[in-house]
């Protein structure tokens, strides 16, 4: 990596000013559907960890094998394959429901159990003592389809996320196709969710999402992404939850960008309507350096109206609050985008 300053926080007096206190690197690449580099801050050729901006594409081999209309998936249950989603009851209740079309339950989620996200983005603590389960966590969408590829092909559930299960060989051989990467060039990692995750360079994964924003108008996998594009857009409290980002991006959309976070600060954003894709990367792996880096992003690129800025407005510069709750400083851009 080659990362440059992205967000600078501050620390002081709202009266004397907030001199600088940390700096945030990172990298961001912006690319057309074509897979033009046509905007960048840093390395857009770092090669990064793709976490949850994955999910989407993690789904391919299911919807290429006509899943969703064998096993009778609805739109909102196809927008929880892609989901980190809340923990909230509609989440639990479609991954179940997902579950019982492919004749399983919850026992065979091997996810692992996480405390919902829910809690943590509506600043409430979880209630005392409750235990969950592994469809409480936020993976639990995306792991649900897994299931249903293997129950299409007839393949043990048992072991899933290994790596050799032939889901995860499926996984891999078809990402690599649609980034247009040799496999073995495609670093392998472990996911929080015990998933494989994949590396790729930042400006593949933009590439990605130009090419899902642009749903069937895509050359080569055309009808899966607009099925895809359809689902996030239409679903983004499916696809993320109560006060999470990934909602507000994609309510500020208003139907024209498709959004998706990856843990440790990773973030990815199609714009239909600009023909482009957007993924960033924090370094240091700060997420609170993660959304002012979106929104500046954005906002240079031109795509912020005057209602889309008033509603994004929490995520462009948060305060920095101390236990009383007063302001102590503040999270703000400080990158300019380059051409090419």
């Amino acid at each position: 990596m080659h990362p440059v300053p992205l967000v600078a926080t501050s620390r002081g007096y709202p009266e004397t000013g907030y001199p600088v206190e940390n700096i945030h690197f990172g990298s961001i690449a912006v690319v057309d559907a074509a897979g033009r580099l046509l905007y960048s801050s840093g390395d857009p050729d770092a090669m990064v960890f793709t976490r949850s901006a994955l999910k989407p594409f993690q789904a391919l081999p299911f919807m290429l094998a006509d899943g969703p209309a064998r096993l009778g998936l609805t739109l909102d249950e196809l927008a929880l394959l892609c989901a980190s989603h809340s923990g909230e009851e509609k989440h639990l209740a479609g991954v179940q429901s997902i579950l019982g079309k492919i004749g399983l339950d919850e026992t065979h989620l091997e996810c692992g159990c996480a405390t919902p996200l829910y809690y943590d983005a509506v600043g409430l603590p979880p209630p005392a003592g409750r235990r969950w389960r592994t469809v409480h966590h936020n993976c639990s969408g995306k792991h649900s389809g897994f299931l249903a590829w293997c129950r299409l092909h007839d393949v043990p559930t048992a072991g899933y996320v290994g790596p050799g299960h032939p889901l995860q060989q499926a996984i891999r051989t078809t990402l690599a196709e649609a980034v247009q990467m040799n496999e073995e060039n495609l670093p392998t990692g472990i996911d929080g969710c015990s998933a494989p995750n994949y590396a790729m360079p930042l400006a593949r994964l933009a590439h990605l999402y130009a090419r899902l924003a642009q749903g069937g108008r895509d050359a080569r996998l055309g009808s899966v992404l607009g099925d895809l594009f359809d689902a996030m857009t239409k679903r983004p409290d499916l696809v993320s939850g109560e006060a999470r980002t990934d909602l507000a991006w994609m309510t500020a959309g208003r139907g024209d960008w498709v959004a998706k976070i990856g843990a440790d600060a990773v973030q990815a954003i199609g714009v239909r309507s600009a023909g482009i894709g957007i993924a960033i990367k924090v370094a240091d792996g700060a997420v609170r350096a993660l959304h002012p880096s979106t929104f500046s992003a954005l906002e240079q690129l031109g795509l912020l109206d005057a209602q889309r800025r008033e509603l994004l407005e929490p995520w462009r510069a948060p305060a920095i609050l101390n236990a009383r709750g007063m302001p102590a400083g503040e999270v703000r851009a400080v990158f300019t985008l380059q051409p090419g």
